[in-house]
């Protein structure tokens, strides 16, 4: 927002109240109530706004409190975001970031624990990404708002609290790549967002059992950065995704076709896909967690393909 005065963010709460999660926090006190929009409770007027602007020469930010309210922006979103570059014969571009908290949280209960990437992976034009740690944070971001293309950029609700040392020039970082995170011999696991952090918990224990997983955060959920994965693939022979979103119509069972379609004649084993449970999260904690991949649950899987 330095550098470019066309960058404005909005969304419910994003002002002087600073996010609900605290992310846009000051930002209204150095840039004014226009570029930091407060706007009401109304996610599909504010994101059709937001749209309008980018067409008009904005490079708006919009903010949904969670993810899951964005939902009712799904015409907007659809309709307008992901197609008006093609339905104006290339007239207008829509250089706009939708971004907000999302996933399963901890007894927020079923509205409030929405996985969108799954609703959103099929709409045309759009791009998406998730990102996992404060360093993939800020560069996703910034690729996102320099991007003439719409982004949705995926954070996890418990990944706010993560701390970690980020350098201070400047860097961008690429949307369409993969990040190699761990690599390894016997398996690729392909992950992403939080799931990161149960891989590598199970990681650890399949190290001390003998097993050499390589781990991959694919980062970008649309398009696959099949060049990363199938180099993984071509060297492991076997391929466990391990996601929070549902079984059904999720990233996973994309990524799964990805793979069968391009590098069926280098796997050695069929290809496993743990999800979560296709049922709305429910708000008792140890029934939350059941619903959701637990690290536990990676080792066994690693432990069958491997067999």
């Amino acid at each position: 927002m330095d550098s470019n005065p066309r960058v404005c963010v909005m969304g419910e709460d994003v002002g002087h109240y600073g996010g609900s999660y605290k992310v846009t926090k000051g930002l209204a006190t150095k840039f004014g109530d226009l570029r930091v929009l407060d706007t009401p409770i109304a996610e599909n007027s504010f994101t059709g706004m937001g749209i309008g602007a980018a067409m008009t020469g904005l490079r708006p930010v919009i903010e949904g409190m969670n993810m899951g309210f964005l939902l009712l922006a799904f015409n907007q979103i659809s309709n307008n975001c992901g197609m008006l570059h093609y339905t104006s014969g290339g007239q207008f571009t829509i250089p706009v970031v939708i971004r907000g908290p999302g996933g399963v949280g901890r007894q927020l209960g079923a509205e409030h624990s929405q996985r969108l990437e799954s609703y959103f992976q099929s709409i045309p034009g759009l791009q998406m990404v998730a990102c996992s740690t404060p360093y993939n944070a800020k560069g996703l971001m910034k690729a996102a708002i320099r991007s003439e293309n719409p982004v949705v950029l995926f954070e996890h609700v418990l990944l706010y609290n993560l701390k970690e040392r980020i350098p201070d020039e400047e860097y961008v970082l690429c949307l369409e790549e993969a990040e190699m995170v761990r690599p390894g011999e016997h398996v690729t696991i392909l992950t992403y967002s939080r799931m990161r952090y149960h891989v590598m918990q199970a990681a650890k224990t399949l190290v001390n059992k003998g097993y050499d997983p390589e781990v991959i955060d694919i980062r970008s959920l649309k398009p696959f950065d099949l060049h990363t994965i199938g180099n993984s693939i071509k060297k492991t022979h076997r391929v466990l995704i391990v996601e929070e979103c549902m079984r059904t119509g999720g990233i996973g069972a994309s990524l799964r076709s990805a793979i069968i379609d391009n590098f069926w004649d280098y796997l050695d084993a069929p290809i496993m896909c743990l999800s979560s449970q296709d049922v709305p999260t429910p708000y008792a904690g140890t029934l939350e967690e059941w619903t959701v991949v637990q690290p536990a649950q990676i080792v066994t899987a690693v432990e069958q393909l491997c067999k």
